[in-house]
């Protein structure tokens, strides 16, 4: 009986085309963090790099053009890279095993009216980037900070346990204490979103 020869084994065909696609799917929806991203490129074949979009490359603040909206707190800027809006944590429209919450389309609704398409100021502050490697950012049109309004018309608390300057912390919860008193979107029901 002959011996199956020991040492090193090649991916079959089919594993290494999955593994390819799959890279370059990842790659593609710009949510991987950008030292993960240059790894994949490496080893893509130069027909695939060609097809990637490149990420917009955000060096600071500065003013970014707003390709779509997610949700109320969320954007993809032009070229892929998201942005998670500090201090704000709307409520859900698109969570994978929550329900869509009151005030959630709402929310989303103004955010989109607000900022989609149109270019805005990004502000950054301690942190940079989240745990999902969005980029945390105040959002400005001129003067007027998108972060601040979601939570003055009730469509979002006022989230401050995370590390963020004290100034805009303290400009936001006096916005949630206004809505809170003049009991807008969620400070309207009877049982207000429970605080995250």
């Amino acid at each position: 009986m002959a011996q199956k020869k020991r040492g090193s084994k090649s991916l079959p065909p089919l594993i290494v085309v999955v593994l390819i696609v799959v890279a370059f799917l990842l790659r593609a929806s710009g949510v991987l963090p950008p030292e993960v991203a240059q790894i994949i490129d490496r080893y893509l074949p130069s027909e695939l790099r060609r097809a990637v979009p490149e990420r917009t490359v955000v060096e600071g603040d500065g003013q970014y053009l707003v390709e779509r909206v997610v949700d109320g707190d969320t954007l993809v800027l032009a070229g892929g890279e998201k942005v998670r809006l500090i201090g704000v944590d709307t409520p859900e429209t698109k969570h994978p095993t929550k329900p869509v919450e009151p005030f959630g389309p709402e929310a989303s609704a103004f955010t989109k009216k607000s900022v989609e398409g149109q270019t805005v100021t990004l502000k950054f502050d301690r942190e940079k980037y989240d745990r999902y490697q969005r980029l945390l950012a105040y959002v400005y049109r001129d003067d007027w900070c998108l972060n601040e309004e979601l939570i003055r018309n009730g469509l979002s608390e006022c989230v401050t346990k995370y590390p963020f300057d004290s100034s805009m912390k303290e400009r936001f919860r006096q916005a949630e204490d206004q809505a809170r008193r003049e009991r807008l979107g969620i400070w309207s029901q009877s049982t207000p979103v429970a605080s995250r």
